[in-house]
């Protein structure tokens, strides 16, 4: 419980004060969609969860992450990546949960849903 409070402090810090070292092209990108207020912050400690940790994700979740959009989730996770308090993370490793997530929620949406 105590490694969720850390991580919600962190995607707040994340959200409010942005990463310092965020690239250009991934703040223009951010910006210029509105990517940080298309998500509630529920499903951001979620997805941020499943992507820079080992948890699952809800089906409400991947609901809202293919609504966000793959250039948002993208750059979202790369100017993570940027923040200095993430750099014993490997870029590669992120790179690729966050492409597997992408992917999984997308297949989940485009699945037709079994009827009741």
């Amino acid at each position: 419980m105590a490694s969720l409070n850390v991580y919600s402090v962190l995607v707040v810090l994340f959200l409010t004060c942005g990463a310092v070292m965020a690239t250009k092209e991934n703040d223009q990108i951010i910006k210029e969609n509105n990517c940080e207020t298309k998500m509630g912050f529920r499903y951001v400690l979620e997805a941020f969860t499943s992507i820079f940790e080992t948890a699952s994700i809800s089906n409400m979740c991947c609901s809202e992450l293919v609504v966000l959009g793959k250039g948002c989730h993208s750059a979202l996770v790369k100017r993570t990546l940027g923040n200095p308090l993430f750099k014993d993370l490997s870029p590669a490793t992120i790179t690729a949960k966050s492409i597997q997530t992408w992917n999984n929620c997308l297949a989940l949406i485009d699945s037709p849903s079994p009827s009741a």
